[in-house]
């Protein structure tokens, strides 16, 4: 009996180990948004993320104007970045989602080329949503991402 006991007390301990001793906080469920706190050249990046059952399933990263059009859909802007820097908001936003949604927020983001202000941009707000997420609080953050 004693040994069945002890037994039963390493698996306990292994899981406590496993699961209670790790940095990060498991997320809650649900929708939660992080936003610039200020427009940067027209533009007020954010991000929304949806958590189901502990995990990152959806993120949307991208940015928006004073009028709410949303900038990986602005065309001309697409063709003048991609000249200039090799890359174009639909392409940088979608990469860096997938790093987030791949991650689950293991801050490893890897900067793209041509769009290094966006990625830093990123990394401000990921923190700050993943933050929401851990607390459970759905109300949009403001972030100063200068």
């Amino acid at each position: 009996m004693k040994r069945k006991a002890r037994g039963i007390a390493i698996v306990c301990a292994a899981m406590m180990i496993l699961t209670g001793c790790s940095e990060k906080t498991s997320l809650q469920d649900g929708y939660y948004t992080a936003q610039a706190a200020q427009f940067s050249h027209g533009w007020r990046e954010y991000i929304t993320i949806m958590v189901k059952g502990g995990s990152i399933v959806s993120v949307e990263y991208n940015a928006e104007n004073a009028s709410g059009f949303i900038k990986s859909w602005d065309n001309a802007y697409m063709q003048n970045m991609y000249h200039v820097n090799g890359t174009y908001p639909n392409e940088y936003t979608r990469y860096y989602a997938g790093q987030l949604l791949e991650d689950q927020g293991d801050d490893s983001i890897d900067l793209l080329t041509g769009a290094t202000s966006s990625g830093n941009s990123f990394k401000k707000l990921s923190a700050a949503v993943l933050e929401q997420a851990r607390q459970g609080d759905s109300s949009i953050v403001s972030v100063n991402t200068e």
